[in-house]
């Protein structure tokens, strides 16, 4: 088990408006797996993910990643375990305009003092389709070529898992299904466990175990054959 969330419980808003983002929810990931985290606008997927991955500190509960317990660290420690073995793709690229390519992508690497596999890096590169665009800034890029510099910066500093929250929102269908398909090589190539967030059940079909949230809570949850 890389990832597990006991009895966790986030509430936004006070007295009359407190609402349970999620409520008394518990989850198990095993490592190297694909969950894709679906649900409707408000349901909680998002607050859950951003929960498990020490972004969010829920009011109830416990996260253990690789066994140890996220919000028993204090936030310098947690920052630098999220550097070093979190990877992360969002809905918006959230790259560096002023850097290049190759330079977005050993970013967390350098804010960690961390010293670049430049093999492992050109692999990763290759793998995306980024080969031609290394030196390329990021508004010479379109949508799908800035998510994919995003997933290569989720790969470069070998993390135990991978949080994706909406990773194909701002992208086309073509874009859409590339990235995600990107995801899942990834998942493959490296043994990564992944965990993606997503509001489309057709880009949630690759995922090996999907999971569905409403109201804050867990009502299905599947494991595909």
């Amino acid at each position: 088990m890389i990832l597990e969330g006991k009895n966790l419980r986030k509430t936004y808003g006070f007295d009359d408006n407190k609402v349970d983002a999620i409520s008394d929810l518990s989850i198990e990931i095993e490592e190297g797996s694909f969950v894709a985290v679906i649900g409707r606008s408000g349901s909680g997927k998002s607050t859950l993910l951003h929960v498990l991955a020490g972004l969010v500190k829920p009011n109830t509960g416990k996260v253990y990643l690789e066994g140890q317990s996220l919000y028993d660290l204090n936030d310098d420690t947690l920052t630098r375990l999220r550097r070093r073995r979190m990877g992360f793709v969002f809905q918006f690229f959230n790259l560096i305009s002023t850097q290049n390519v190759i330079e977005n992508i050993v970013l967390p690497i350098h804010l960690d003092n961390g010293e670049v596999d430049n093999e492992y890096i050109d692999e990763i590169i290759d793998l995306l389709g980024l080969r031609e665009k290394k030196t390329a800034f990021i508004h010479e890029l379109s949508g799908g070529q800035q998510q994919r510099v995003a997933i290569a910066r989720a790969l470069a500093s070998k993390p135990a898992i991978i949080f994706a929250d909406e990773p194909t929102g701002n992208l086309d269908a073509k874009s859409s299904q590339e990235v995600v398909d990107l995801l899942k090589i990834a998942q493959r190539k490296y043994h990564e466990t992944v965990i993606m967030v997503t509001h489309d059940e057709l880009i949630a079909s690759v995922a090996d175990r999907i999971i569905t949230i409403e109201d804050g809570k867990i009502v299905h949850d599947t494991m595909k054959k």
